[in-house]
């Protein structure tokens, strides 16, 4: 293990590098970057959506059907294999996490399935995960860590946890103005709200727990964290620990397409922009020449969006509400599977490559995870003691 500057996160009786890595979809984050992380003692996150992208006999299997059966016990082979492969990779102590979006209708069968295959914790976000402790029953030793953005949801999630008897044994706090994908905001306009600073929230939570009579649980910021000095920082207002994506895509474990690595390492701030999703919600993303188009004819197609004319790309349902199915004016217009899948197989020109908005911790430089962790956890860069 990394000999971290920072004090050890603590898991239940597990005592781990304070650092979450996100889960990232599709594919993005699979078995050999979670795995990676986990060996070196971080929590490593397989991101849980249609990770039959990385396994070519499952495309093929579902490449031509319009069964939603076939594609959906497709994908929860994948995640089987991949939690499986991760392990062989971490060992038996590596921490592995789950990433699965309230957002997507088959939500707790990945649930289920990642239990079943070992998964160490699941983590959930793009929702409020009020039913999450019903569906890890039977698997009380799997940890469960909600993705939330404000004051407010942490109190109604852990006011309903209460109720049936468990807590979350972390809490993820994702900043929407400065992560990546899917973001904890009604909308652009709320994305640079005060509500969701982390000196804000990280004093305000500490007094829900003492208004519910709860213990401190370890509280993980989320969202434009890219140095040891930001860590410490967040350490001193009471974090914990915290969750980074977009610098764990770009290692050289990174389960994506070189080229999606490229995209996301060349990106410039004034090509890193904020749009409407298709789970209606605000995303962030690099303006790619798909992206391009998309926007600049977004208005008009999201006005022609109407109940009577929605539509699927891919003959099945992988959000529970989606603008393009279920012709909603308010979301996004367009299949937002299809896109993420052409960007971490590398197409450029098709692709929908999600990104955070701050400054790379190498630069335009790809490293390994063992190196991004030791900079990150005691702020000595590798590239000048090499």
């Amino acid at each position: 293990m990394i000999n971290s500057e920072l004090p050890l996160l603590q898991i239940r009786d597990r005592k781990l590098l304070p650092i979450v890595q996100g889960g990232m979809g599709v594919g993005v984050s699979a078995h050999k970057l979670a795995g990676s992380v986990a060996r070196e003692g971080a929590i490593g996150t397989i991101a849980s959506i249609d990770l039959r992208v990385h396994h070519p006999d499952l495309m093929e299997r579902t490449r031509r059907t319009k069964d939603r059966k076939v594609i959906d016990d497709a994908n929860l082979e994948a995640l089987d294999r991949e939690i499986k492969a991760a392990r062989e990779i971490a060992g038996p102590d590596g921490f592995i996490a789950v990433n699965v979006m309230k957002a997507v209708d088959r939500n707790p069968d990945l649930v289920r399935q990642a239990c079943e295959s070992g998964a160490n914790a699941i983590i959930m976000g793009a929702g409020l995960p009020f039913e999450l402790p019903e569906l890890v029953k039977g698997y009380d030793e799997v940890a469960l860590i909600p993705i939330l953005s404000e004051e407010r949801g942490v109190r109604a999630v852990l006011k309903r946890w209460l109720r049936r008897g468990r807590l979350p044994d972390a809490i993820v706090l994702e900043h929407p103005r400065y992560a990546g994908g899917h973001l904890g905001a009604p909308n652009p306009a709320d994305i640079d709200n005060p509500r969701f600073d982390f000196k804000r929230i990280l004093a305000e939570i500490p007094k829900v727990f003492e208004q519910l009579s709860l213990e401190n649980i370890p509280l993980l910021p989320a969202g434009g964290i890219n140095s040891f000095s930001k860590i410490k920082e967040l350490f001193a207002m009471g974090a914990s620990g915290v969750q980074i994506g977009t610098p764990f895509a770009v290692t050289d474990e990174g389960d994506a397409h070189p080229t999606f690595k490229e995209v996301l390492l060349k990106a410039k701030p004034e090509e890193i922009v904020t749009f409407m999703s298709t789970a209606g919600l605000p995303a962030r993303a690099v303006l790619t020449p798909w992206l391009k188009k998309y926007l600049e004819r977004e208005e008009k197609v999201r006005s022609r969006a109407t109940p009577d004319k929605g539509k699927c790309a891919v003959w099945f349902e992988c959000l529970s509400h989606c603008g393009l199915k279920d012709g909603n004016p308010e979301a996004g217009q367009f299949c937002i599977d299809t896109q993420l899948e052409a960007a971490v197989m590398g197409n450029y020109e098709k692709g929908l490559f999600f990104r955070g908005s701050e400054p790379l911790p190498f630069g335009d430089q790809m490293r390994s995870v063992h190196d991004l962790l030791n900079l990150l956890l005691t702020g000595k860069d590798p590239r000048l003691t090499a």
